[in-house]
C-alpha cells in the first residue's frame, strides 16, 4: 500500500503498482457526464479564485481538496458521444465524454490525478505541454509501464506554468487517439500577468477527425489521412454549439489540434490576435492582428480579440472539405455532365436515384436524399435565410448587444436592422465574349487530369 508521502518520494511511476483496495476506498468519485451541451463554467469552490473557461459542448471536471492538494479522477472507458442530433458516435474517452473533461488548476498548485482504467487495452496519460518530473510524462514503456486493464494509477505534480494544455494517452496512441481519447489542461496565473489579459469570455475546445462509414458508429483507427468527418470537440455542425458575446466583451478562444493534419482557424467580422501558445503566453511586442491562423499537429493557439461587431459571424476551419461532414472520397466530379433522360431510366433500376453534382454541390443542402441509419447529413446546417452549406467544423460566433454577464444562452438569429441584408437587384445581364485570338501553329489543347486519391487534407 502507498501513502502520499511514498508516492512522492518516488520521482517516477515505474515502480508504482495498482493502487490498493483500501488506498481506492479513499479516491475521489469519479465524475460522469453524458449530455453533448455545452455545460456552465465551474466557478472554483476552493482554491485560489480564477476565471473559468466555458469547454465547448463539454465540461470541466470537479476537483476535492485534500491536504493542499487538487484531486481528480479521471475514467478512461468507451462512450457514446452524440456528434451531431441523429448521429452517434461509438468512441473511447474519459468520464463519460469525447474528448474528456477539461482540467482547470492554478499556477503553483500541486495535483493529484487518479487515472482509472476501463478499457480493453493497456493505457497511460501524457500531460502535454506540462513541465513536471520525467516519471510523470505518461510515455508508456519509457517512463513508466503502461496502466493494465481494470487498474488506477495515480499522477502528482505541481502546475508550474500558466496557459492552456492538453492530454491523452502515449499508449497505442494511433487507436486510442483516432477512437477520442483526449482532454484539455488549463492552468490559470495565480496573480496578474504582464502577458495574460482579463478576459470577459473564456472558451476552449480540440479539434479532432474520424473515419466512420455511413450507418456504422465505430472510427476506422487505421485511417492515416483520408477522414471523413472534421470536428470540435467531438461535435460536427449543426451540432457545434455558438460561441455568444456581449457586444464590446473581450473574447478569448483556446484552440487545440489533435489531428493528423493542419487547421486554418478563420472568423468573420473580427481581428483577432494570438496571445499565447502551449509554450506559454506572446510577449505584447510579438503580436499582430490575424482573420486567420494556422494551427498545426499537437499545437495550441490562444485567440483574442473584441467583439464589437453585432451579429451571426462564422467562425471554421478554412480547408473547405473541413467544412462537410461523411464526405466520400472517391465521387467523381460530375459538373457540367447532361443527365437528361438517364436519371429516370435508371430510378426504374434503383428507385431513390438522385442526381448529385450536375451544377455542383449546394443542391445537397435542399436535398432529402436517404441517408443510412446513424449517418451525418453531408451539410445540415439551417439559418434564417435558408440552408447554410456547411458541416465540420462550423460554428458562428453570435455577439449581441445588452446581454448578461456570464449568459451564455444561444440568442437565437440576429436581426438585422433594414437596408443592411445583401439584396436582389434583377437578373443577371447576358454573357458578354471578347473576339477569339486567332489559333497559333503552336497552339494544344491540354486536357487535365486530376491527380486521384486525397493525401493532403
Amino acid at each position: 500500500m502507498f501513502n502520499r508521502r511514498s508516492l512522492l518520494a518516488g520521482s517516477t511511476l515505474a515502480s508504482l503498482a495498482a493502487v490498493s483496495k483500501a488506498a481506492m476506498a479513499a479516491l475521489p468519485e469519479p465524475v460522469i457526464q453524458t449530455s453533448p451541451d455545452t455545460q456552465a463554467p465551474l466557478i472554483p469552490p476552493t482554491g485560489r479564485p480564477y476565471n473559468p473557461v466555458v469547454t465547448l459542448n463539454g465540461w470541466t471536471a470537479p476537483w476535492r481538496m485534500k491536504d493542499g492538494v487538487k484531486e481528480f479522477h479521471l475514467v478512461a472507458e468507451p462512450v457514446v458521444r452524440e456528434m451531431a442530433p441523429g448521429f452517434k458516435a461509438h468512441l473511447w474517452g474519459y468520464n463519460g465524454q469525447s474528448p474528456g473533461p477539461t482540467i482547470e488548476v492554478v499556477e503553483g498548485d500541486r495535483v493529484r490525478i487518479y487515472v482509472t482504467n476501463r478499457l480493453p487495452e493497456v493505457t497511460s496519460m501524457h500531460w502535454h505541454g506540462q513541465r513536471l518530473p520525467n516519471g510523470m510524462d505518461g510515455v508508456s514503456g519509457l517512463t513508466q509501464p503502461p496502466i493494465p486493464p481494470g487498474k488506477t494509477w495515480v499522477y502528482e505534480f505541481v502546475a508550474r506554468r500558466p496557459g492552456t494544455f492538453m492530454y491523452h494517452p502515449h499508449a497505442d496512441e494511433m487507436v486510442q487517439m483516432a477512437m477520442g481519447m483526449m482532454g484539455l489542461w488549463i492552468t490559470h496565473p495565480k496573480a496578474k500577468h504582464p502577458h495574460i489579459a482579463d478576459v470577459d469570455r473564456d472558451y476552449a475546445f480540440l479539434l479532432n477527425a474520424y473515419d466512420i462509414d455511413p450507418g456504422s458508429a465505430t472510427p476506422k483507427v487505421m485511417t492515416m489521412l483520408d477522414f471523413n468527418l472534421w470536428s470540435w470537440n467531438s461535435r460536427v455542425f449543426p451540432g457545434i454549439a455558438p460561441l455568444v458575446a456581449r457586444q464590446g466583451d473581450r473574447v478569448r478562444i483556446r484552440v487545440g489540434n489533435l489531428t493528423m493534419t493542419n487547421h486554418p482557424i478563420h472568423i468573420h467580422g473580427h481581428e483577432f490576435e494570438v496571445t499565447g501558445t502551449d509554450g506559454g503566453p506572446v510577449p505584447r511586442t510579438a503580436r499582430w492582428p490575424e482573420v486567420t491562423t494556422d494551427i498545426a499537429v499537437g499545437q495550441m493557439r490562444q485567440l483574442e480579440f473584441i467583439a464589437d461587431e453585432e451579429g451571426d459571424w462564422a467562425f471554421h476551419c478554412h480547408k473547405a472539405h473541413h467544412t462537410m461532414n461523411a464526405m466520400g472520397h472517391n465521387v467523381p466530379t460530375m459538373i457540367g455532365v447532361d443527365h437528361s433522360g438517364l436519371a429516370a431510366r435508371i430510378r426504374k433500376l434503383v428507385p431513390d436515384y438522385m442526381v448529385m453534382g450536375e451544377r455542383g454541390m449546394h443542391d445537397m443542402t435542399e436535398m432529402s436524399m436517404p441517408l443510412p441509419d446513424n449517418t451525418a447529413p453531408m451539410m445540415a446546417g439551417e439559418g434564417p435565410f435558408g440552408p447554410v452549406a456547411m458541416g465540420g467544423m462550423f460554428s458562428m460566433l453570435k455577439v449581441r448587444r445588452g446581454l448578461r454577464r456570464g449568459d451564455y444562452t444561444d440568442p437565437g438569429w440576429f436581426q438585422h436592422p433594414p437596408g443592411t441584408v445583401a439584396r436582389e437587384v434583377g437578373d443577371a445581364p447576358p454573357a458578354t465574349s471578347a473576339p477569339a485570338p486567332a489559333p497559333q501553329a503552336s497552339d494544344v489543347e491540354v486536357q487535365v487530369r486530376k491527380p486521384q486519391g486525397h493525401h493532403n487534407h
